[in-house]
């Protein structure tokens, strides 16, 4: 099943708009901008795996990434690691929107609490833990790469896409862009590199 790109362009926007104007720092919009790119869209897919409307995982997006920005001064990385502090967080989120849907669906999210959210899957049948860590890479990756794409030239940023993201063969990749296939290793190890770079850096945001 195709991972969701998410919520239509407007939407994202004002979703933006709204969460960065409520946030308690609002000197250092930057960060939480880049906070804000690098982890929506995993919370919204994860949201929207664990059966919540387009809607309700909007509603968590927001609401996630405002408790990391209030509760920041208090995590402590030698505790745990971030991303376990930000799944939890996202599970919290996902419980209020579940005990918001009815009399019905909150009396099961109280009882059941965490317990209800380990038991929904995906349509591949994994558990919350183990979709979290996959849109977890997927998404520190789709961040990392946009990144990347920004510091270096469009044509080696090609030349990287077909060799590395796409497969192709080096001889192919020399032939379609016209470039020699030493020129091709040599650009797909640098870029490969600074990704590299930039996914571990990503993961320590915030």
């Amino acid at each position: 099943m195709p991972i969701p790109d998410g919520p239509p362009r407007s939407r994202l926007a004002a979703t933006r708009r709204s969460l960065i104007e409520r946030l308690p720092d609002l000197e250092d919009r930057v960060r939480w901008q880049e906070f804000y790119d690098t982890y929506w869209r995993l919370i919204y897919a994860v949201s929207r795996k664990a059966g919540l409307s387009d809607a309700e995982a909007h509603d968590v997006v927001q609401e996630t990434v405002i408790g990391v920005a209030r509760s920041i001064g208090r995590y402590r990385r030698d505790a745990g690691s971030f991303k376990a502090w930000l799944l939890q967080l996202t599970r919290w989120r996902i419980v209020d929107q579940l005990r918001k849907r009815s009399p019905a669906a909150a009396a099961r999210a109280s009882s059941s609490g965490t317990a209800t959210l380990e038991r929904i899957a995906d349509p591949a049948g994994a558990a919350l833990d183990e979709v979290w860590d996959t849109e977890w890479r997927e998404s520190l990756l789709k961040a990392a790469l946009a990144q990347v794409k920004r510091q270096v030239s469009a044509p080696h940023f090609q030349i990287f896409d077909c060799a590395a993201l796409k497969r192709w063969a080096p001889a192919k990749v020399a032939a379609e862009l016209g470039v020699s296939v030493a020129q091709v290793y040599l650009v797909k190890h640098r870029i490969a590199a600074l990704l590299k770079r930039e996914v571990a850096r990503l993961e320590k945001l915030p």
